[in-house]
Protein backbone atom coordinates (compact mmCIF):
# COMPACT_ATOMS: atom_id res chain seq x y z
CA UNK A 1 0.00 0.00 0.00
CA UNK A 2 2.75 2.40 1.04
CA UNK A 3 4.46 1.76 -2.19
CA UNK A 4 1.31 2.65 -4.55
CA UNK A 5 0.87 5.81 -2.31
CA UNK A 6 4.25 6.98 -3.19
CA UNK A 7 3.93 5.73 -6.93
CA UNK A 8 0.21 7.64 -7.09
CA UNK A 9 2.37 10.81 -5.62
CA UNK A 10 5.06 10.98 -8.10
CA UNK A 11 2.74 11.33 -10.72
CA UNK A 12 1.85 14.93 -11.35
CA UNK A 13 -1.78 13.93 -12.37
CA UNK A 14 -2.64 12.79 -8.81
CA UNK A 15 -1.85 16.13 -7.50
CA UNK A 16 -3.49 18.10 -10.58
CA UNK A 17 -6.64 15.57 -9.80
CA UNK A 18 -6.87 16.72 -5.51
CA UNK A 19 -6.03 20.40 -6.62
CA UNK A 20 -8.98 20.29 -9.14
CA UNK A 21 -11.22 18.65 -6.69
CA UNK A 22 -10.53 21.85 -4.28
CA UNK A 23 -10.60 24.32 -7.54
CA UNK A 24 -14.17 23.04 -7.73
CA UNK A 25 -14.76 24.17 -3.97
CA UNK A 26 -13.42 27.26 -4.02
CA UNK A 27 -14.96 28.55 -7.37
CA UNK A 28 -17.99 27.12 -6.68
CA UNK A 29 -18.40 28.36 -3.08
CA UNK A 30 -17.11 32.51 -4.22
CA UNK A 31 -19.44 32.28 -7.62
CA UNK A 32 -22.30 31.23 -6.07
CA UNK A 33 -22.10 33.27 -2.31
CA UNK A 34 -21.37 36.39 -4.58
CA UNK A 35 -24.00 35.87 -7.22
CA UNK A 36 -26.82 35.48 -4.86
CA UNK A 37 -26.34 37.47 -1.85
CA UNK A 38 -28.91 40.34 -1.85
CA UNK A 39 -31.15 38.49 -4.10
CA UNK A 40 -34.04 38.49 -1.71
CA UNK A 41 -33.49 42.54 -1.67
CA UNK A 42 -33.65 43.25 -5.25
CA UNK A 43 -37.35 42.73 -6.15
CA UNK A 44 -38.10 46.34 -7.09
CA UNK A 45 -36.29 44.93 -10.22
CA UNK A 46 -39.72 42.88 -11.17
CA UNK A 47 -42.40 44.23 -12.44
CA UNK A 48 -45.90 43.90 -12.45
CA UNK A 49 -47.99 45.54 -14.92
CA UNK A 50 -51.75 46.83 -14.41
CA UNK A 51 -54.65 47.44 -16.71
CA UNK A 52 -57.14 49.31 -15.53
CA UNK A 53 -60.47 49.44 -16.96
CA UNK A 54 -62.25 50.71 -13.79
CA UNK A 55 -62.20 54.32 -13.38
CA UNK A 56 -63.61 54.58 -9.95
CA UNK A 57 -61.97 52.25 -7.22
CA UNK A 58 -59.73 50.75 -9.93
CA UNK A 59 -57.67 54.31 -9.98
CA UNK A 60 -56.96 54.05 -6.28
CA UNK A 61 -56.04 50.53 -6.26
CA UNK A 62 -53.13 51.49 -8.86
CA UNK A 63 -51.79 53.85 -6.60
CA UNK A 64 -51.88 52.02 -3.25
CA UNK A 65 -50.03 49.23 -5.49
CA UNK A 66 -47.42 51.52 -6.83
CA UNK A 67 -46.66 52.90 -3.05
CA UNK A 68 -47.07 49.26 -1.09
CA UNK A 69 -45.39 46.46 -3.46
CA UNK A 70 -41.86 45.66 -2.96
CA UNK A 71 -41.90 45.91 -7.11
CA UNK A 72 -42.15 48.01 -10.17
CA UNK A 73 -45.47 48.52 -10.54
CA UNK A 74 -46.43 50.09 -14.10
CA UNK A 75 -50.17 51.07 -15.85
CA UNK A 76 -50.58 49.50 -19.14
CA UNK A 77 -53.27 50.66 -21.60
CA UNK A 78 -54.42 47.62 -23.44
CA UNK A 79 -54.42 43.83 -21.93
CA UNK A 80 -53.41 42.41 -25.37
CA UNK A 81 -50.42 44.73 -25.04
CA UNK A 82 -49.41 43.77 -21.91
CA UNK A 83 -50.04 40.21 -22.38
CA UNK A 84 -47.49 40.24 -25.37
CA UNK A 85 -44.77 41.88 -22.98
CA UNK A 86 -45.85 39.17 -20.57
CA UNK A 87 -44.84 36.74 -22.98
CA UNK A 88 -41.55 38.31 -23.56
CA UNK A 89 -40.76 38.63 -19.61
CA UNK A 90 -40.86 42.03 -19.58
CA UNK A 91 -43.81 41.84 -16.94
CA UNK A 92 -43.78 39.41 -14.14
CA UNK A 93 -47.51 39.29 -13.31
CA UNK A 94 -50.90 41.38 -14.81
CA UNK A 95 -53.13 42.37 -12.85
CA UNK A 96 -56.25 43.42 -14.55
CA UNK A 97 -59.05 45.38 -12.68
CA UNK A 98 -62.30 45.12 -15.00
CA UNK A 99 -64.49 47.83 -15.93
CA UNK A 100 -67.22 46.84 -13.21
CA UNK A 101 -65.67 46.46 -10.14
CA UNK A 102 -66.72 49.03 -8.03
CA UNK A 103 -69.88 48.49 -9.10
CA UNK A 104 -69.68 45.35 -8.18
CA UNK A 105 -68.08 45.99 -4.93
CA UNK A 106 -70.66 48.53 -3.27
CA UNK A 107 -73.20 46.48 -4.74
CA UNK A 108 -75.51 44.28 -2.55
CA UNK A 109 -74.79 41.06 -4.14
CA UNK A 110 -71.89 39.32 -5.65
CA UNK A 111 -68.22 39.88 -5.48
CA UNK A 112 -65.69 42.00 -7.71
CA UNK A 113 -63.15 39.81 -9.20
CA UNK A 114 -59.24 40.60 -9.70
CA UNK A 115 -58.03 39.10 -12.90
CA UNK A 116 -53.97 37.76 -12.69
CA UNK A 117 -52.02 36.59 -15.14
CA UNK A 118 -48.54 34.62 -14.35
CA UNK A 119 -45.84 33.59 -16.97
CA UNK A 120 -45.23 29.98 -16.18
CA UNK A 121 -42.09 29.74 -18.82
CA UNK A 122 -39.33 31.71 -16.38
CA UNK A 123 -37.88 30.28 -14.03
CA UNK A 124 -40.05 28.44 -10.53
CA UNK A 125 -39.48 31.12 -7.95
CA UNK A 126 -41.65 33.99 -10.46
CA UNK A 127 -44.63 32.07 -9.77
CA UNK A 128 -44.39 31.40 -6.64
CA UNK A 129 -43.78 34.91 -5.73
CA UNK A 130 -46.40 36.48 -8.49
CA UNK A 131 -48.89 33.74 -6.68
CA UNK A 132 -47.95 35.20 -3.49
CA UNK A 133 -48.22 38.35 -4.44
CA UNK A 134 -51.44 38.33 -5.83
CA UNK A 135 -52.55 36.83 -2.42
CA UNK A 136 -51.16 39.92 -1.08
CA UNK A 137 -52.83 42.31 -3.52
CA UNK A 138 -56.60 40.83 -3.02
CA UNK A 139 -56.91 40.28 0.56
CA UNK A 140 -55.73 44.12 1.13
CA UNK A 141 -58.35 45.27 -1.49
CA UNK A 142 -60.85 42.98 -0.08
CA UNK A 143 -60.29 44.54 3.37
CA UNK A 144 -60.45 48.05 1.90
CA UNK A 145 -64.40 46.44 0.03
CA UNK A 146 -65.06 45.60 3.40
CA UNK A 147 -64.95 48.19 5.21
CA UNK A 148 -67.07 50.19 2.37
CA UNK A 149 -69.58 48.23 1.66
CA UNK A 150 -70.26 47.42 5.58
CA UNK A 151 -70.11 51.63 5.75
CA UNK A 152 -72.82 51.76 2.68
CA UNK A 153 -74.86 48.66 3.94
CA UNK A 154 -74.51 49.09 7.92
CA UNK A 155 -74.44 52.53 8.29
CA UNK A 156 -76.53 54.56 10.49
CA UNK A 157 -79.19 51.60 10.18
CA UNK A 158 -81.10 49.71 13.64
CA UNK A 159 -81.50 46.22 12.71
CA UNK A 160 -81.78 42.82 14.53
CA UNK A 161 -78.17 41.25 15.58
CA UNK A 162 -79.51 38.03 13.47
CA UNK A 163 -80.22 40.52 10.35
CA UNK A 164 -76.57 42.31 10.90
CA UNK A 165 -74.85 39.17 11.39
CA UNK A 166 -76.33 37.76 7.87
CA UNK A 167 -75.13 40.82 5.81
CA UNK A 168 -72.16 41.07 7.77
CA UNK A 169 -71.56 37.56 6.56
CA UNK A 170 -72.36 38.63 2.77
CA UNK A 171 -69.76 41.45 3.14
CA UNK A 172 -66.76 39.02 4.68
CA UNK A 173 -65.70 38.79 1.19
CA UNK A 174 -66.11 41.30 -1.48
CA UNK A 175 -62.77 40.22 -3.77
CA UNK A 176 -61.82 37.11 -4.89
CA UNK A 177 -58.90 36.18 -6.88
CA UNK A 178 -58.98 35.00 -10.70
CA UNK A 179 -55.50 33.61 -11.27
CA UNK A 180 -54.71 32.22 -14.20
CA UNK A 181 -51.45 30.41 -15.90
CA UNK A 182 -49.70 31.47 -19.71
CA UNK A 183 -47.43 28.88 -20.91
CA UNK A 184 -47.72 26.45 -18.00
CA UNK A 185 -45.10 23.90 -17.02
CA UNK A 186 -46.11 20.11 -16.31
CA UNK A 187 -44.61 19.28 -13.46
CA UNK A 188 -41.01 20.47 -11.68
CA UNK A 189 -39.49 17.34 -13.45
CA UNK A 190 -39.76 20.13 -16.76
CA UNK A 191 -39.35 23.18 -15.10
CA UNK A 192 -35.68 22.19 -14.09
CA UNK A 193 -34.61 20.61 -18.24
CA UNK A 194 -33.45 23.84 -19.06
CA UNK A 195 -30.72 24.48 -16.05
CA UNK A 196 -30.19 20.43 -16.93
CA UNK A 197 -29.86 20.47 -20.77
CA UNK A 198 -27.66 23.59 -19.94
CA UNK A 199 -25.44 22.22 -17.08
CA UNK A 200 -25.03 18.69 -19.20
CA UNK A 201 -24.17 20.20 -22.45
CA UNK A 202 -21.72 22.52 -20.91
CA UNK A 203 -20.05 19.89 -18.45
CA UNK A 204 -20.10 17.65 -21.71
CA UNK A 205 -18.21 20.14 -23.74
CA UNK A 206 -15.56 21.07 -21.13
CA UNK A 207 -14.75 17.15 -21.14
CA UNK A 208 -14.60 16.78 -24.72
CA UNK A 209 -12.34 19.85 -25.05
CA UNK A 210 -9.84 17.83 -22.80
CA UNK A 211 -9.72 15.06 -24.44
CA UNK A 212 -10.05 16.79 -28.38
CA UNK A 213 -6.73 18.79 -26.71
CA UNK A 214 -5.01 15.54 -25.83
CA UNK A 215 -5.57 14.13 -29.24
CA UNK A 216 -4.61 17.04 -30.69
CA UNK A 217 -1.29 17.13 -28.81
CA UNK A 218 -1.10 13.33 -30.02
CA UNK A 219 -1.16 14.15 -33.86
CA UNK A 220 0.00 17.41 -34.04
CA UNK A 221 3.80 15.97 -35.63
CA UNK A 222 1.90 14.52 -38.46
CA UNK A 223 -0.72 17.61 -39.51
CA UNK A 224 -0.18 21.36 -39.05
CA UNK A 225 -2.04 23.74 -37.13
CA UNK A 226 -4.64 24.45 -39.58
CA UNK A 227 -5.16 21.01 -40.21
CA UNK A 228 -5.94 20.34 -36.32
CA UNK A 229 -8.21 23.85 -36.07
CA UNK A 230 -10.36 22.51 -39.09
CA UNK A 231 -10.17 19.34 -37.92
CA UNK A 232 -11.96 20.24 -34.34
CA UNK A 233 -14.39 21.96 -36.70
CA UNK A 234 -15.90 19.29 -37.96
CA UNK A 235 -15.50 16.72 -35.08
CA UNK A 236 -17.67 19.79 -33.28
CA UNK A 237 -20.38 20.35 -35.72
CA UNK A 238 -21.05 16.44 -35.93
CA UNK A 239 -20.69 15.71 -32.51
CA UNK A 240 -23.53 18.78 -31.79
CA UNK A 241 -25.70 16.99 -33.67
CA UNK A 242 -25.61 13.88 -32.63
CA UNK A 243 -25.68 14.85 -28.98
CA UNK A 244 -28.59 16.96 -29.03
CA UNK A 245 -30.16 14.55 -31.04
CA UNK A 246 -30.19 12.04 -28.40
CA UNK A 247 -30.39 14.67 -25.54
CA UNK A 248 -33.47 15.89 -27.08
CA UNK A 249 -34.46 12.18 -27.23
CA UNK A 250 -34.36 11.47 -23.30
CA UNK A 251 -36.09 14.29 -22.65
CA UNK A 252 -39.04 13.99 -24.49
CA UNK A 253 -39.30 10.17 -24.13
CA UNK A 254 -38.95 10.31 -20.32
CA UNK A 255 -42.44 12.65 -20.26
CA UNK A 256 -40.53 15.82 -20.61
CA UNK A 257 -42.97 18.64 -22.55
CA UNK A 258 -42.15 20.80 -26.11
CA UNK A 259 -44.34 23.67 -26.77
CA UNK A 260 -42.63 23.67 -30.29
CA UNK A 261 -42.15 20.09 -31.43
CA UNK A 262 -39.38 17.57 -31.37
CA UNK A 263 -37.44 19.14 -34.23
CA UNK A 264 -37.33 22.86 -32.81
CA UNK A 265 -35.79 21.78 -29.24
CA UNK A 266 -33.52 19.26 -31.44
CA UNK A 267 -31.97 21.94 -33.48
CA UNK A 268 -31.71 24.55 -31.25
CA UNK A 269 -30.28 22.27 -28.85
CA UNK A 270 -27.87 22.03 -31.43
CA UNK A 271 -26.80 25.21 -31.73
CA UNK A 272 -26.31 25.77 -27.94
CA UNK A 273 -24.33 22.63 -27.68
CA UNK A 274 -22.40 24.24 -30.60
CA UNK A 275 -21.36 26.99 -29.03
CA UNK A 276 -20.54 25.42 -25.84
CA UNK A 277 -17.89 23.31 -27.54
CA UNK A 278 -16.21 25.87 -29.20
CA UNK A 279 -16.46 28.25 -26.00
CA UNK A 280 -14.89 25.36 -23.88
CA UNK A 281 -12.19 24.90 -26.14
CA UNK A 282 -11.41 28.17 -27.03
CA UNK A 283 -9.54 28.44 -23.42
CA UNK A 284 -7.59 24.90 -23.97
CA UNK A 285 -6.12 26.06 -27.35
CA UNK A 286 -5.19 29.84 -25.33
CA UNK A 287 -3.99 28.10 -22.34
CA UNK A 288 -3.58 24.36 -22.48
CA UNK A 289 -4.50 22.28 -19.65
CA UNK A 290 -4.43 25.64 -17.88
CA UNK A 291 -7.74 26.00 -19.96
CA UNK A 292 -9.70 23.52 -17.84
CA UNK A 293 -9.40 26.43 -14.77
CA UNK A 294 -11.57 28.78 -17.15
CA UNK A 295 -14.21 26.56 -17.59
CA UNK A 296 -14.69 25.35 -14.55
CA UNK A 297 -14.91 29.37 -13.34
CA UNK A 298 -17.66 29.86 -16.58
CA UNK A 299 -19.31 26.44 -16.02
CA UNK A 300 -20.38 28.07 -12.22
CA UNK A 301 -20.82 31.80 -13.47
CA UNK A 302 -23.23 30.61 -16.04
CA UNK A 303 -25.30 28.45 -13.47
CA UNK A 304 -25.51 31.55 -11.85
CA UNK A 305 -26.33 33.97 -14.16
CA UNK A 306 -28.01 32.49 -16.70
CA UNK A 307 -31.74 32.25 -15.45
CA UNK A 308 -31.91 29.10 -15.59
CA UNK A 309 -32.41 28.74 -11.51
CA UNK A 310 -33.07 32.36 -10.18
CA UNK A 311 -34.22 35.69 -12.03
CA UNK A 312 -31.77 37.01 -13.92
CA UNK A 313 -33.45 40.85 -12.76
CA UNK A 314 -32.63 39.92 -9.30
CA UNK A 315 -29.24 39.54 -9.56
CA UNK A 316 -26.51 42.38 -8.87
CA UNK A 317 -25.80 44.34 -11.99
CA UNK A 318 -22.02 42.54 -11.95
CA UNK A 319 -23.94 39.43 -12.69
CA UNK A 320 -26.27 40.66 -14.70
CA UNK A 321 -23.54 41.87 -17.03
CA UNK A 322 -21.82 38.70 -17.03
CA UNK A 323 -24.93 36.96 -18.48
CA UNK A 324 -25.21 39.36 -21.31
CA UNK A 325 -21.88 37.91 -22.96
CA UNK A 326 -22.37 34.01 -21.59
CA UNK A 327 -23.91 31.57 -23.77
CA UNK A 328 -25.89 29.63 -21.36
CA UNK A 329 -28.07 32.58 -20.97
CA UNK A 330 -29.20 32.74 -24.58
CA UNK A 331 -29.25 28.96 -23.94
CA UNK A 332 -32.39 28.87 -21.08
CA UNK A 333 -33.89 31.73 -22.54
CA UNK A 334 -34.73 29.76 -25.93
CA UNK A 335 -34.81 26.86 -24.36
CA UNK A 336 -37.73 28.11 -21.60
CA UNK A 337 -39.79 29.58 -24.91
CA UNK A 338 -39.23 26.37 -26.89
CA UNK A 339 -40.08 23.92 -23.72
CA UNK A 340 -42.71 25.72 -22.27
CA UNK A 341 -44.03 28.56 -24.80
CA UNK A 342 -43.10 32.51 -25.66
CA UNK A 343 -41.38 34.26 -28.61
CA UNK A 344 -39.52 32.75 -31.19
CA UNK A 345 -35.75 31.82 -30.58
CA UNK A 346 -34.75 34.76 -33.13
CA UNK A 347 -33.33 37.13 -30.10
CA UNK A 348 -31.87 33.80 -28.24
CA UNK A 349 -30.18 32.35 -31.22
CA UNK A 350 -28.54 35.51 -32.39
CA UNK A 351 -26.89 35.98 -28.95
CA UNK A 352 -25.89 32.48 -29.34
CA UNK A 353 -24.49 32.76 -33.30
CA UNK A 354 -22.69 35.63 -31.63
CA UNK A 355 -20.87 33.86 -28.29
CA UNK A 356 -20.04 30.98 -31.69
CA UNK A 357 -18.53 33.09 -33.79
CA UNK A 358 -16.49 34.89 -30.56
CA UNK A 359 -14.94 32.02 -29.85
CA UNK A 360 -13.94 30.78 -33.16
CA UNK A 361 -12.33 34.35 -34.12
CA UNK A 362 -10.44 34.14 -30.91
CA UNK A 363 -9.52 30.41 -31.56
CA UNK A 364 -8.36 31.02 -35.22
CA UNK A 365 -6.38 33.81 -34.01
CA UNK A 366 -4.58 32.28 -31.17
CA UNK A 367 -3.58 29.34 -33.95
CA UNK A 368 -2.71 31.86 -36.51
CA UNK A 369 -0.28 33.53 -33.45
CA UNK A 370 1.28 30.20 -32.58
CA UNK A 371 4.86 30.01 -33.77
CA UNK A 372 5.76 26.51 -35.75
CA UNK A 373 4.42 25.08 -38.44
CA UNK A 374 3.28 21.65 -36.46
CA UNK A 375 -0.32 21.90 -34.06
CA UNK A 376 1.41 22.68 -30.83
CA UNK A 377 -0.98 24.25 -28.83
CA UNK A 378 -0.58 26.62 -25.60
CA UNK A 379 3.17 27.09 -25.44
CA UNK A 380 3.81 23.09 -25.68
CA UNK A 381 6.77 22.70 -28.29
CA UNK A 382 6.04 20.70 -31.06
CA UNK A 383 7.15 17.03 -30.95
CA UNK A 384 10.99 16.60 -33.04
CA UNK A 385 11.63 13.99 -35.63
CA UNK A 386 13.48 11.28 -34.05
CA UNK A 387 16.75 10.97 -35.07
CA UNK A 388 18.03 8.12 -36.74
Amino acid sequence: MKQALQAFFKRPTTMIGIATALLFQLIFSVVWMTGYSGISDRTENLTIGVVNEDKALGSTIFENLKQSLPVQVEEVAELSSAETLLDERKLQMIVHIPADFSAKVTGGEGTAVLNYTINESNPQMIKTMMSGMAAQITSTVNKQAVASGAANVLGGLNMPQEQASAIGAALSERVVSNIQSTNPVKGINNQMVPMMMVLASYVGAMIMAQNLHLSSLAVRAQSGRWQVFGARVIINVAAAAVVSLAGSAFVLSLGGQSAHGFLALWGFQALFVLTFMFVAQMFLVIFGMAGMLFNIVTLSAQLVSSGAMMPREMLSDFYQGLSSIFPATYAVEGSMNILFGGPDVVHAALGLLSVLAAAVAVSALATALRKGDTGALAGVPASRPAQS
